[in-house]
């Protein structure tokens, strides 16, 4: 696989630090049926820009992660036109990664990449459960006519029957998903954002416990208010000290096998967003490492 130096990859750290790698970064920058905003394309490459103002040092865990993890980021590659080889192309690499034994985490580009994704991962376990993080259900199952739209991503996921969801800041549906959903509370279950205050985050341990878990996280789930650079923005959404003690229970008590970050469609000069996304990508990285059996 070719990799970017250590300097112009994710976190841009000193190539001296020697540390064999365990996680790799995938710059997937697809962009083929978004329906609103558009500039997913150049979310890859931003958030790499960004990761190089993230500070290493993690004061929560108290070291730097980056030193115990080992990251390599894939050197930009071209994404294939059509949109089910788009796919296949990413669970290619996902596969290869996998075969390495490395930990792929994969920077989009749109939300339909996640069934590509995660499709080495369904061969490779019986079961896995996504924690889903989102503004909408993703559960269309098509829109404007595309079956791989980043409208119908979580429902092309459940196309494989060993996939369960466990969605997070939920808060735009059809009326055709909110049947779907009703059909299916054996596999999806959905903390809807309106609810928040009353989530009872207890219940995460035993919901995954144990479990073989894949992140996918769509950054239109946090509110617009800290993020308005995605293609389909909602008020009312998640925010960062809501987020990572979600992400950090489930770490604690899974096994996380993969994640994606997904829909950040950069704002030119208003690069807060783009580093917010870096730094929720390495917060990940650290707890995920921090509590991996």
């Amino acid at each position: 696989m070719n990799y970017l130096s250590q300097r112009k990859g994710f976190l841009g750290y000193d190539a001296n630090q020697k540390t064999n790698h365990k996680v790799v970064v995938v710059p997937f920058g697809l962009e083929k049926t978004v329906s609103y905003g558009g500039g997913t394309k150049n979310g890859p490459k931003e958030i790499i820009k960004a990761s190089h103002q993230v500070e290493l040092f993690d004061e929560e865990l108290n070291k730097e992660p980056y030193k115990e993890i080992g990251i390599k980021t894939l050197k930009p590659f071209l994404i294939k036109k059509n949109i089910k080889s788009a796919l296949n192309q990413l669970a290619k690499i996902n596969k290869k990664i996998l075969s390495n034994n490395k930990f792929p985490i994969v920077f989009g580009g749109e939300h339909s990449l996640t069934v590509g994704s995660i499709k080495p991962f369904v061969k490779k376990y019986n079961e896995i459960t996504l924690l889903h993080f989102d503004a909408h259900a993703d559960l269309r199952d098509s829109y404007n006519g595309e079956k791989y739209s980043h409208a119908s991503a979580i429902k092309r996921c459940l196309d494989f029957k060993n996939v369960k969801v466990v969605s997070f800041g939920i808060r735009n549906l059809s009326q055709s998903e909110m049947f779907f959903y009703k059909k299916n509370k054996h596999r999806i279950k959905i903390f809807w954002s309106k609810d928040k205050k009353n989530w009872d985050l207890s219940h995460l341990k035993t919901i995954f416990k144990k479990k073989n878990v894949y992140i996918t996280f769509d950054v239109d789930g946090l509110d617009a208010s800290i993020m308005p650079a995605t293609g389909t923005p909602e008020p009312g959404g998640l925010l960062w000290e809501e987020v990572l003690p979600i992400i950090k229970t489930v770490c604690k008590v899974s096994n996380i096998i993969g994640v994606d970050i997904n829909e950040l469609a950069p704002i030119k000069n208003f690069d807060s967003y783009n580093f917010l996304v870096a730094k929720l990508a390495y917060k990940i990285l650290a707890y995920i490492f921090e509590f991996k059996r």
